[in-house]
């Protein structure tokens, strides 16, 4: 059993914005499938393997790889906990 995804938001840096498509190439080699490059936010979001952060982390014009968090809510009709 292979490790497990994690979802990721990649923050590129203001001199790489021009060059996204390299960057999420880059992160794509690096083990992450991209979803969604966001190019008016300078973001790249997309999964991989829970532990692959510090190799993204090191993809030349990232500055930030950030876990996406998931919440849930119980439906409007179940009981109070």
């Amino acid at each position: 059993m292979g490790t497990p995804l994690a979802r990721f938001s990649v923050t590129v840096d203001d001199g790489h914005l021009s060059d996204l498509d390299t960057v999420a190439q880059a992160l794509s080699a690096s083990g992450m499938q991209v979803d969604r490059v966001l190019g008016a936010l300078g973001m790249i979001t997309g999964s991989a393997p829970a532990d692959a952060r510090p190799s993204l982390l090191a993809v030349e014009g990232v500055t930030s790889v950030d876990e996406q968090l998931r919440f849930s809510l119980p439906p409007p009709d179940a009981p109070v906990q």
